[in-house]
């Protein structure tokens, strides 16, 4: 299994990078996690729009899902299209972003299959468990398993349970950690701090922790700091062109 970050920004893309967006390929298949907001250009660096085989979506927020839309055009306006792009999400999620075409635009460039947290489903060569975590839109964290090897996927978060559940013995645990020691109050319950994450991580045993969704202008230094005030193990900020290879 093989990662590559195209952007870890929450909220909107800080200058010259990009929102959340994961490309994560395993014998040959390509899933993208999360689109967000910027992430086509950078994706387009490393391969064709036509060669994406599936995309996973956690959220409905657009810093997590925008650059579907042009992901599609660029499928759908090409001289010879390729099959419909299978689009795995919760219900009603990329409702706003399909529509902006207008009905039918981009009918068959893609096919969505709806999805509920807390159920399992297949998508090329990985197994997707998913859990339903809490967030200001209904977020499924993911967890993609292959050949032995996990990632497991917050999506955005505040604290619950199931995180250790969602990250046990994973791999690699790609956690929301939008600010760096403390939540305000008034997100505290729909966000994860860098601390929290770290804390998630030791309890949950994972090999690497990869932080992302960080507030644009925020200091990376300050974030991996203080997960380690939770964590021993790697860590590392996700960042565009970030390659992580799990063997």
């Amino acid at each position: 299994m093989r990662i590559t970050v195209l952007g870890g920004c929450g909220a909107w893309p800080a200058a010259g990078q990009a929102c959340s967006g994961y490309l994560v390929e395993q014998d040959g298949f390509r899933v993208l996690v999360d689109p967000g907001y910027a992430t086509l250009p950078r994706l387009l660096e490393l391969t064709a729009a036509d060669e994406i085989d599936a995309v996973l979506v956690s959220h409905g927020h657009p810093d997590h899902c925008a650059d579907l839309h042009p992901l599609l055009r660029a499928r759908a306006l090409a001289g010879d299209p390729p099959p419909a792009l299978p689009v795995y999400s919760l219900p009603g999620a990329l409702t706003a972003i399909l529509a902006l075409d207008g009905p039918g635009s981009l009918r068959d460039a893609y096919r969505v299959h709806e999805f509920t947290a807390g159920g399992r489903f297949e998508v090329g060569p990985f197994r997707v468990d998913t859990w339903l975590l809490p967030h200001w839109v209904p977020n499924a964290g993911l967890r993609l398993s292959a050949d032995g090897r996990v990632l497991s996927y917050t999506g955005d978060t505040g604290p619950s349970p199931d995180l250790t559940a969602l990250a046990r013995d994973a791999d690699v645990f790609l956690a929301e950690a939008t600010y760096a020691e403390r939540v305000p109050e008034h997100s505290a319950r729909y966000l994860s701090s860098a601390r929290q994450a770290g804390e998630n991580a030791a309890e949950a045993g994972v090999g690497k922790l990869l932080l992302t969704h960080l507030w644009p202008g925020t200091d990376p230094e300050t974030i991996e700091e203080a997960a380690r005030r939770g964590f021993s193990g790697e860590i590392e900020v996700a960042r565009g062109g970030l390659h992580v290879d799990l063997g």
